[in-house]
């Protein structure tokens, strides 16, 4: 007996039809507009001046007192769009490493998808991504140990 395909919703027939309509261009017009209004909302909300447990918070934060795996991401993208690298890192050491290979890896494939160039293309092999979500896990124990020099680690 062969395999018989399923065939698609009236939503899934939607989206694809509007997906096979759209510019090449509106996938990374989009994604830019998300990472827009992050950027937007870092700006507004100045989170290098709210209380601890000021909304919106970390859950985790809130019911344990530890710092989760993200806590100060969106701190240590305030201090970058301010210039101040020191202070982000000291906030998200981690993210301000990742920060310039995302922007990277978002430009060649917004530009090779909007525009088609050929731009070269970094290549994580799987490795070097275990490698980075083993040291962001050691990280984010490391740095809720309640003892020095880890203490400096909270945010």
């Amino acid at each position: 007996m062969a395999y018989q395909p399923v065939e698609a919703d009236r939503f899934t027939r939607m989206v694809l039809r509007l997906h096979a309509r759209a510019p090449r261009w509106a996938v990374p017009l989009a994604a830019l507009g998300c990472v827009g209004l992050g950027i937007a909302y870092a700006l507004i909300s100045d989170p290098t001046r709210s209380d601890p447990d000021a909304a919106p918070t970390c859950l985790l934060k809130l019911t344990t007192g530890l710092d989760c795996p993200g806590c100060g991401g969106t701190r240590a993208l305030w201090y970058v769009l301010h210039g101040d690298l020191p202070a982000a890192a000291r906030h998200h050491f981690l993210f301000i490493f990742a920060l310039p290979f995302l922007a990277w890896l978002f430009v060649a494939w917004a530009g090779n998808r909007a525009f088609g160039w050929k731009l070269p293309e970094i290549q994580f092999s799987p490795k070097v991504i275990g490698v980075f979500l083993a040291a962001w896990g050691v990280f984010s124990v490391v740095r809720n140990l309640p003892w020095a020099p880890f203490t400096s680690l909270y945010v």
